[in-house]
């Protein structure tokens, strides 16, 4: 992590800022200057093994899931940087990003310093270091081991111990249940936040009203909640997409057609789904796959 203690001199600050954070230009020569005492010292602070719990560990069970919200990118900590010898490529845009790996946490050592994009490291919130994603990010962290996850939003970097693909703050950690093992083989997944939201909002929002204008079904189609992905004029664009979902995601899709205004729409659904969990997963795999109307109805 590139955190500074709170009593460290300015100098000693803007070394460690432009040592990881900075990035040279084209014409520029990366050198290795020798290392003082000072910046082996900020060096040793990435060794983990150093870190403990807290000493009077409080519950963390009363720590909600954080929200993904759509935040501009820090003015710091994201220019690709050299740590190590090792440079690093800041992800400019992680739609898409997964990756599988072993995490670590981080704890007492770090409490209270700054984070790499200039915010305070709090050990009791749900954040988390990485060594590519923007910052801030929010990804989802799943423990394979357990099937537990979480949502962490990324706001530092690090871990830069070999194998190591994400730094979980003391909280995340235990949500996941991997505070004794120390490390865990995790799964890591980008978060688009507007997409997230979208989806929020259309499981809290009532079913449609149009249902009810919907034609009968055949009797094969099976009653319950379904996701409507769209309402298109022409059949055979229905049907496309519908088969689409259907080799994409695996599931039965149906298409059925709606009077309104006069006009005949073609909706487009996929389901049943046996619970409300299930069917949030569904819309916010939609979201990312471009249907961001994709919203839960009745159906017969």
């Amino acid at each position: 992590m590139n955190t500074f203690h709170k009593f460290a001199s300015l100098a000693l600050i803007s070394s460690v800022i432009v040592g990881c954070s900075s990035s040279p230009t084209e014409n520029e020569t990366e050198t290795t200057p020798p290392i003082s005492q000072s910046d082996r010292y900020q060096e040793e602070r990435y060794e983990l093994k150093h870190d403990v719990a807290p000493d009077q560990p409080i519950s963390v069970e009363h720590i909600e899931e954080i929200t993904p919200q759509y935040e501009p990118y820090s003015l710091g900590g994201n220019k690709n940087y050299t740590v190590r010898g090792q440079r690093y490529q800041v992800i400019k845009d992680p739609t898409g990003f997964k990756q599988t790996g072993q995490a670590s946490w981080y704890g007492k050592k770090f409490h209270g310093h700054l984070t790499s994009n200039g915010e305070v490291y709090d050990m009791y919130s749900m954040t988390a270091a990485h060594k590519e994603l923007p910052l801030p990010s929010y990804v989802k962290v799943t423990n394979t081991d357990n099937g537990k996850s979480t949502i962490v939003r990324v706001n530092d970097r690090g871990p830069f111990h070999p194998g190591r693909i994400i730094d979980l703050s003391y909280a995340a950690a235990s949500k996941l249940g991997m505070l004794a093992k120390g490390t865990a083989r995790v799964e890591v997944e980008a978060i688009n936040p507007r997409a997230w939201q979208s989806a929020s909002r259309a499981i809290a929002a009532p079913p449609s009203s149009d249902v009810s204008a919907a034609r009968a079904v055949p009797t094969a189609l099976t009653s319950g909640r379904f996701i409507q992905v769209g309402a298109y004029s022409q059949a055979g664009s229905a049907n496309r997409v519908a088969r689409q979902l259907s080799d994409l995601y695996g599931r039965p899709t149906k298409v059925a057609d709606v009077e309104r205004t006069g006009q005949t729409l073609y909706r487009v659904l996929v389901g049943p789904f046996a619970s409300v969990n299930e069917m949030e997963r569904m819309i916010y795999q939609l979201g990312q796959s471009g249907y961001p109307g994709a919203h839960p109805v009745d159906f017969p």
